[in-house]
């Protein structure tokens, strides 16, 4: 179900969102080029093919019957590894719900929570697969998807609670656990990002000492606050270069950067090029024939 809607749904970049609030398809018929994102909170559950997912330092290979789960927003690097046109890299998306998630905390009363990176992957759990299913069956009812959706998204929340993410999760939802206390910390970072960065203000955020705001900084995000900032300016930077056609001072100064020549570097060793390179070899690209 979830192929068929993608098959009719999906933008040239593979995308399909459905309208079931914070639920996405993803299909890909080839392997494809590194792609950078920020992300939000979510899982992803991989129905079909594979796919390499970077954070820090740190890579995820995962594939069919496994789900990524991304608990704070964090800057990924991600390129699909097996997708053909007879077998395409198919996944569902859901982007989680904290509030959801916090009403489910408190119904399900105490249980064990995890403090641990922002990234990780697991098999994905029978309740978790079949109550996935269920929520793409709608997509063919839609006189039934407005009724059932919303209580669907809550059970699909609830045995994501109670399996292989369970621990992880439930420090989403778990009102003022370190994991909130360092993603209001990074939504920070991410609003102001072309701003001078502020440790004492963001450790103030998080309701921490200095000394313990960096230390569970990085064991969730894997990232020092400034790594984190650098990394949010140069994936805007670069949206900004490819899909705005913005010069590259232009994009540097947009995003906080007052040396052109450092941005230069900077974005050369995250992207492998330098942006003017990138920008000619991504305009090339696009003037050959198909």
């Amino acid at each position: 179900m979830a192929f068929r809607f993608a098959e009719s749904h999906a933008d040239r970049n593979g995308v399909a969102r459905t309208p079931i609030p914070g639920v996405t398809v993803i299909l890909e018929t080839a392997p494809g080029a590194l792609q950078f994102a920020i992300n939000r909170p979510l899982v992803a559950l991989v129905l079909q093919g594979r796919k390499r997912v970077v954070m820090g330092h740190t890579t995820f290979e995962f594939g069919a019957g496994e789900s990524l789960l991304i608990t704070t927003d964090v800057p990924t690097v991600s390129e699909i590894t097996a997708a053909s046109a007879a077998a395409p890299y198919v996944s569902i998306v859901l982007d989680l719900d904290i509030t959801i998630l916090e009403s489910l905390v408190v119904e399900m009363g105490a249980a064990p929570w995890a403090i641990g990176q922002a990234v990780r992957v697991d098999p994905t759990g029978p309740d978790v697969a079949d109550c996935a299913r269920r929520l793409m069956a709608l997509l063919e009812r839609p006189a039934s998807l407005g009724v059932l959706q919303t209580q669907l998204l809550r059970e699909l929340h609830y045995w994501l609670l109670t399996g292989e993410h369970a621990g992880a999760i439930r420090a989403l939802g778990v009102v003022d656990s370190h994991a909130q206390r360092i993603g209001r910390a990074v939504a920070r970072i991410r609003e102001d990002y072309a701003q001078v960065l502020d440790v004492e203000q963001l450790a103030a955020i998080a309701g921490m000492s200095i000394s313990t705001f960096h230390e569970h900084f990085r064991s969730i995000t894997s990232l020092t606050p400034i790594q984190l900032q650098k990394r949010f300016r140069l994936i805007e930077a670069r949206r900004r270069l490819l899909s705005e056609g913005l010069m590259v001072a232009h994009a540097a100064h947009s995003v906080g950067y007052e040396s052109i020549p450092q941005f230069t570097r900077d974005y050369g060793r995250l992207f492998g090029m330098s942006p003017a390179r990138e920008v000619r070899t991504v305009r090339l690209k696009l003037t050959l024939p198909a």
